[in-house]
């Protein structure tokens, strides 16, 4: 075999060369689309959100204090409407301090958001980083999981009430430091598997003193901590589930923090991107056997462009160029850039940020969460990057290095080019921000962001662009899982054909609205929808009215077994 750095090297400059033949051109499949300034506004006074993260910190910057939180949007109650779950921190064990619990808002329409941790039975103490939410066992519930620091939790949904299973389950009872997760049907039986980011060996007994000065401690660099094992939980069906993490091929530590399912080859079968933290980011290609590769460093995504490891935290997958492909985009450390990572089609991914301006308007800060989305429904998928540093106290040096930071917002330009466009809303004002998510939260159509703040109150922000139609499918699988987690879909209007893979999690920590929201431009019909399903059924709507959300129920087909 190939050194590793030579096979790397020549992958890079294999894919460059197809580019500058013009192999990877946009100017065929460009459209002229026009201006349309954001305006998102920050509400959260008026939601009623009044939530603060606690980060359990007491002076010893021990390092959990500085990685969360998430925030998962889901529908708790199943009223169709798009509620917010706050993952939390805790005090540390022998440390005096209120309780600090997760925090349940449920949506009451027009922006109001009601407090319903204590009534839906999560007002427990845990320290937890951050989650995902899914029906794992198809009962027309919403459950949730949460990743912690020790003991995974993994909450049933008895209807609006949360019952902790997790022992029941058979999840981990190890104490490990979790990070981001993801409900996935691994095997497409019709049941969703759990996969989790395990980040570091850290325990209070095992932290380690960082300095930058010498004397004043600081967050330790991962670097100074030996890597752990990512998790993977098959459903077996019955309410539990087997670790299967070796068995899968999975077993490979990496520091990981980031997760998002996609589909890479469009082969039907999920694949699994994992961003990494100072180790090679992550690419499980799926064998359709329940067993899968790793390529990461085959497909271009292990490493930077100069043969450096780099400090991976958010990751999200989207067809941003409408090539029927998932490109990704991974949030990396300040002076390392976001990563945007062209799909080349042959298993490749090609880092375009260097070159682009979202490298250049990244580059300074420390970014996290991350999600492709259509924020003016143009039809052309957008990027977000929310930023905050880790350390208040490199705000001391020089160059100042700031602790709260501006959240940038990317607009598609149509051409496979992005423009910042957040400069001047309320999206610049400072934060130290860590998970982001989007959903509709009033109902209006275009999509509302939430941002969470590390040791802080999150913030809500309403889109009050001026955006164009949209369509909204809420999938219902039958012979699939009930989410219809994996499920390709392709809209076609006359400005041309989009595609989203429906999955949970992505960006840091965090999960936005599953329901797929297709921006549609001045169209009003669409002219075909199509849902290819896990189980390998296809379905077709056509002349689709715009500007509903629409329900979107699986035909009857034959359960496909499980390898």
């Amino acid at each position: 075999m190939m050194p590793h750095k030579m096979q790397f090297s020549l992958a890079v400059l294999a894919a460059c060369w197809l580019f500058d033949l013009g192999m990877a051109s946009e100017d065929v499949r460009a459209q002229s689309v026009g201006s349309s300034k954001p305006h998102f506004v920050d509400v959260t006074e008026r939601t009623g959100i009044v939530w603060k993260h606690e980060t359990g910190a007491f002076g010893q910057r021990w390092l959990p204090e500085t990685l969360g939180p998430g925030v998962i949007v889901l529908d708790a109650n199943g009223d169709d409407m798009p509620d917010l779950l706050f993952v939390n921190g805790r005090n540390f064990p022998d440390r005096p301090g209120p309780a600090a619990t997760p925090a349940l808002y449920l949506n009451r329409g027009n922006l109001r958001f009601e407090d319903a941790t204590h009534p839906a039975g999560l007002d427990f103490s845990v320290y937890c980083l951050g989650g995902a939410a899914a029906d794992y066992d198809n009962d027309g519930r919403t459950d949730v999981f949460f990743s912690c620091l020790g003991q995974d939790h993994l909450l049933h949904n008895e209807g609006g009430r949360f019952t902790d299973v997790s022992h029941k389950a058979g999840l981990s009872q190890a104490y490990e430091l979790g990070a981001s997760a993801t409900f996935w049907d691994a095997d497409r039986d019709g049941y969703l598997d759990i996969f989790v980011t395990r980040y570091v060996d850290w325990t209070p007994e095992t932290d380690k003193f960082c300095s930058m000065d010498g004397k004043t401690k600081s967050y330790c660099v991962p670097t100074v901590y030996k890597r752990v094992f990512n998790r993977y939980y098959r459903n077996l069906g019955n309410g539990t589930f087997e670790d299967q993490t070796s068995k899968a091929g999975l077993a490979n530590p990496s520091k990981g923090l980031g997760v998002v399912p996609l589909d890479i080859d469009s082969d039907g079968w999920p694949d699994l991107a994992v961003a990494s933290d100072t180790q090679p980011n992550l690419l499980f290609h799926n064998r359709g056997n329940g067993t899968f590769e790793e390529m990461g460093l085959s497909s271009g995504l292990a490493y930077s462009m100069d043969g450096q490891v780099r400090g991976g935290m958010g990751i999200d997958a989207g067809d941003y160029n409408r090539t029927g492909r998932p490109s990704m985009a991974i949030t990396y450390f300040t002076a390392e850039m976001t990563g945007f990572y062209r799909n080349e089609g042959n298993l490749f991914f090609l880092d375009i940020a260097p070159g682009a301006e979202i490298g250049r308007k990244t580059r300074p800060y420390v970014g996290w969460g991350c999600f492709f989305f259509d924020y003016d429904l143009d039809g052309w998928l957008d990027l977000l990057v929310a930023n905050g540093h880790l350390d208040d106290s490199r705000s001391k040096l020089y160059p100042p290095e700031p602790y709260a930071q501006p959240a940038l917002l990317f607009r598609n330009q149509g051409n496979s080019e992005f423009v910042e466009s957040g400069a001047g809303t309320d999206l610049a004002a400072p934060i130290v921000a860590r998970g982001a998510a989007f959903a509709d939260l009033d109902g209006d159509g275009d999509l509302d962001l939430v941002l969470t703040a590390n040791g802080g109150s999150p913030k809500v922000l309403e889109n009050r662009g001026t955006p164009g139609n949209w369509l909204r499918l809420a999938l219902q699988g039958k012979a699939s899982n009930r989410d219809g987690l994996g499920a390709w879909i392709k809209v076609t209007t006359k400005g041309g054909t989009q595609t989203w893979y429906v999955h949970s999690g992505g960006s840091y920590l965090s999960q936005s609205q599953i329901e797929p929201t297709f921006g549609l431009g001045d169209a009003r019909i669409v002219d075909e929808v199509v849902v290819q399903w896990p189980s390998g059924t296809t379905q077709r709507l056509t002349n689709v009215t715009a500007n509903q959300r629409l329900k979107v129920v699986e035909p009857d087909a034959a359960p496909r077994k499980a390898p």
